[in-house]
């Protein structure tokens, strides 16, 4: 684990500002909508192959986030120690195992399942946020949460499944929550571009030896022209950009707060797939957006509070 003598949070940490700027929950929010963009593609890239395609779009997202990079004269610190292990754990459970548990799950539960599984994150995250940085969990974040949650399955809704499908869907809960408090050990000293690029690269690795190994040296080749838009949409919006921001925003707000806002990525599935030509929800899916609204709301509603000068560079961001 790093040191640092920075403050955890920028937000937390002095007296007389709200508990959470403008800044993280747009950033978070922003960032989780291009994350719920995903339906927009998903269609596209049905039989498509599953590795190739994600390796791809890791590959690209890694190549981009360098030419960022470049650009805007940014240095990012080399990963040390015991960094490589959280960055691996961020790589692998939150973007090549959770792939894997979304995709063979929907073959053992109808969608909705993994869909309850993964609006679950934000409960995950307000409570496990801030053990990570030693503090306890803030009760309005875990509130708001909550709500978010109840919003989020309402959105999403139920559906049919076997024991397999349970696993997969609390794989995937695991994994997307992960993706979060995996980076948040690293996230002060390498930074959102640090830990996004590196995320990426090692996350590219591990998918083109799953799909060498498992759809063969050619799958990347049998790829259509359709589904190029759709394979480089995942890798600018949903993956650099969509990374950056949230990242950006863990920093800003913390695990905790941030994580109210993965409640937005099955509105802006929902409301993508109306975009896209699918019947308008119904009325229990737009009181789940009101109720996630809600919840997000209560969650980011916290007086801001004095926190005495950490002991150590080490405390992380708190929930």
């Amino acid at each position: 684990m790093t040191t640092s003598t920075r403050p955890a949070a920028r937000s937390e940490t002095r007296p007389g500002r709200p508990a959470a700027s403008w800044s993280g929950p747009l950033f978070a929010g922003l960032g989780m909508a291009l994350v719920g963009s995903q339906v927009a593609v998903s269609g596209v890239l049905a039989d498509a192959p599953l590795f190739a395609v994600q390796a791809l779009r890791y590959t690209l997202a890694a190549l981009v986030l360098l030419l960022v990079l470049r650009v805007t004269g940014r240095t990012v610190p080399a990963p040390r120690g015991r960094e490589w292990v959280w960055l691996a754990g961020v790589a692998l459970s939150g973007l090549v195992l959770f792939n894997v548990g979304v995709v063979r799950g929907v073959a053992h539960a109808e969608p909705a399942v993994i869909g309850v599984a993964v609006a679950a994150v934000p409960v995950l995250l307000a409570l496990a946020g801030p053990l990570l940085g030693r503090t306890r969990p803030t009760p309005s974040v875990v509130v708001g949460a909550v709500v978010v949650t109840l919003g989020a399955v309402l959105v999403t809704g139920g559906g049919r499944t076997d024991g397999a499908g349970l696993g997969y869907a609390l794989l995937t809960l695991l994994c997307e929550a992960g993706f979060t408090l995996l980076a948040v050990p690293v996230l002060r000293r390498l930074g959102p571009h640090g830990v996004s690029l590196h995320a990426v690269w090692i996350a590219a690795v591990a998918l083109w030896a799953l799909s060498l190994t498992t759809e063969g040296p050619g799958a990347v080749l049998s790829l259509r022209p359709e589904h190029v838009p759709a394979t480089l949409h995942l890798a600018l919006s949903v993956t650099v950009v969509a990374f950056l921001l949230w990242y950006t925003a863990v920093g800003l707000i913390g695990p905790g707060r941030a994580g109210l806002f993965t409640g937005v990525v099955p509105v802006a599935s929902a409301v993508g797939g109306v975009l896209l030509g699918a019947p308008v929800p119904g009325p229990v899916v737009w009181l789940g957006v009101a109720v996630v609204v809600v919840g997000v709301l209560l969650g980011l509603n916290t007086r801001p509070t004095r926190q005495a000068p950490p002991r150590t560079g080490t405390q992380l961001p708190g929930g």
